[in-house]
């Protein structure tokens, strides 16, 4: 009888944190991973457009930290990749420097990297495919430019860097 009440107990348990877990509201502080293990408190964003993920080239390579994130800064570069992404690099508003790992630091000027996915033509093959037929709409701000950028938070596994990429939103502040 006593067995019986550690099981009941133990799945009366598990319910309710199930309940609290699913409960969560968007716009509260959430914990976010970082590629180093340790974790940052942000404000969860909304607006995430997930439908972006069909058109990253080789998505395989991007670690998923965080499902939308909405981070504010301003575009110190900007740049296109032969992959047809519109690469930025981001200099982030003060506490917002945990987001960014030892590698941004050594080979970003400790910036955070956004990438605008299928935002010009494609100079290589491979990527073709991902962004055939999409018109990105999100707009590709200059340099110098104040921002919130949202989108997907992520370590991109072949440089070592933290990203938010694809970017969903790029908004002047």
């Amino acid at each position: 009888m006593q067995q019986y009440g550690r099981e009941t107990r133990f799945v009366c348990l598990f319910v309710v944190s199930i309940v609290y877990a699913c409960s969560g509201d968007k716009s509260s502080p959430q914990r976010v991973a970082q590629a180093g293990g340790t974790e940052v408190s942000q404000s969860a964003a909304t607006g995430c457009d997930a439908s972006l993920w069909n058109h990253v080239y080789s998505p395989k390579r991007l670690q998923q930290l965080a499902p939308c994130l909405s981070v504010t800064g301003i575009i110190d570069e900007s740049n296109v990749d032969e992959d047809g992404d519109q690469h930025f690099l981001l200099k982030l508003d003060p506490g917002q420097d945990t987001l960014v790992n030892k590698r941004n630091q050594k080979k970003k000027g400790g910036e955070l990297v956004l990438e605008i996915v299928c935002a010009n033509p494609t100079k290589m093959k491979k990527p073709t495919a991902a962004c055939a037929g999409f018109t990105n709409p999100v707009p590709i701000l200059p340099v110098g430019a104040h921002v919130r950028a949202t989108g997907t938070y992520v370590l991109d596994t072949h440089n070592g860097w933290t990203e938010i990429h694809p970017l969903s939103k790029l908004e002047r502040m």
